[in-house]
């Protein structure tokens, strides 16, 4: 299981980028992240494109999928999706790994019980101005 953002687990950090620009202000290897929506779109082009690593957060089974058809190495999700979104993952051999966005550390056995990928707490995701 991974674990991003724990107070005692070394883990890479996740960089919320408002544009394209912002990219460039993260390390090279980083992982960029953004909610998927329409209006990033463009910025999610243009990430995968140049091959920058990118995760995406969704909301509803529609956006997993689109998550994972527009090359996201990530698709971070709420508790509440955590098993339909590791099965859907499953069932269609995503190359994205499926995280839970949670806020307490006792959450981490139960969804390991459900078998998901990882988790994910806020600290892990730094958010970038321009």
């Amino acid at each position: 299981m991974y674990i991003y953002g724990h107070r005692f687990i070394e883990s890479d950090s996740f960089y919320h980028v408002p544009n394209i620009d912002a990219i460039q202000n993260t390390p090279s290897n980083g992982t960029i992240y953004l909610d998927f929506s329409e209006e990033n779109l463009e910025i999610i082009s243009h990430a995968t494109s140049n091959s920058v690593i990118l995760a995406l957060g969704a909301v509803n089974i529609t956006e997993i999928i689109y998550a994972s058809s527009l090359g996201a190495s990530f698709i971070v999700v709420p508790k509440e999706l955590a098993k339909t979104a590791q099965n859907i993952a499953n069932n269609y051999l995503f190359d994205a790994k499926i995280l839970i966005h949670i806020t307490e550390e006792t959450e981490i056995e139960e969804l390991a019980i459900l078998g998901v990928d990882g988790v994910i707490f806020s600290n892990a995701i730094i958010k970038i101005n321009s």
